[in-house]
């Protein structure tokens, strides 16, 4: 079995999380520009087994899809094209920034850490990773 990974992918830059090899656990990996997510992932699914990726769907409170599904729709059809074996998911990504935001600011970090936008995005794509994970059991 390999891991499961999540990219919450924004206007600039892109969260990234994975799961254990047994698909349980979610951990935040990276932060990683958009112009260099092709090659972080050329290297890290080289270097790690991964069956399946899940790739945030921004939608609003009134179900409007953001501007960024545009890129997203983009970096799908590429990802198709060069890992083609590896399974792509959508999931829903409606409030984790403000639930990373949130979780951020309960663990104690400083302020200028808590305000970092990497890390947000990493938080985010950890919470989609392990709300999909949660999704699947029911």
């Amino acid at each position: 079995m390999g891991q499961i990974l999540a990219i919450d992918y924004g206007k600039a830059r892109c969260g990234i999380a994975a799961t254990d090899d047994m698909q349980i656990i979610a951990s935040g990996l990276e932060t990683v520009e958009n112009r260099s997510l092709m090659e972080f992932l050329k290297k890290y699914f080289n270097e790690n087994k991964v069956d399946e990726v899940v790739v945030g769907l921004p939608i609003d409170l009134k179900g409007n899809v953001s501007e960024v599904e545009t890129d997203i729709l983009k970096f799908i059809e590429e990802f198709k094209k060069e890992f083609s074996d590896i399974a792509v998911h959508r999931f829903d990504e409606r409030f984790t920034s403000k639930m990373a935001s949130f979780f951020i600011s309960q663990s104690g970090k400083s302020k200028k850490k808590r305000q970092e936008k990497g890390l947000i995005d990493k938080v985010s794509a950890t919470i989609i990773l392990q709300n999909f994970l949660e999704q699947r059991l029911r």
